[in-house]
């Protein structure tokens, strides 16, 4: 599967934007979709993920309360919405597929889509 992330850009603390994750193929359905994350000269991390049918949702604790996770599997897409931004969410962040609900590590995610940069200004 081949995954395109998009919507990234600049906001202002306390603001919101909404990621997208086109993916390629007539599988998507059948893959756990993930978000991770990389702030400069940091590792990348775990953000959300989300299972095949979209009914259960997975997020790291900094981020719980203020982002969502969500799927279309008609169009092929997840989607991030992420509200109440603060500067340290700022980072490329990356949609990615894997076979595997509940993991968090970047070892079970096979697929990555190319990375979208989110800036918040404080």
């Amino acid at each position: 599967v081949q995954l395109q992330a998009s919507g990234g850009g600049l906001v202002q603390a306390g603001g919101s934007l909404r990621l997208s994750c086109a993916a390629s193929g007539r599988t998507f359905s059948t893959y756990v979709m993930g978000w991770f994350r990389q702030a400069p000269g940091k590792e990348r991390e775990f953000v959300a993920a989300i299972s095949w049918s979209g009914d259960s949702t997975y997020y790291a604790e900094s981020v719980k309360g203020r982002f969502t996770i969500s799927r279309d599997n008609a169009k092929n897409t997840v989607y991030l919405q992420m509200n109440s931004l603060k500067p340290e969410d700022t980072a490329v962040y990356y949609c990615a597929a894997s076979k595997v609900f509940g993991m968090t590590t970047i070892s079970s995610y096979a697929y990555w889509g190319q990375g979208t940069l989110v800036t918040v200004s404080s």
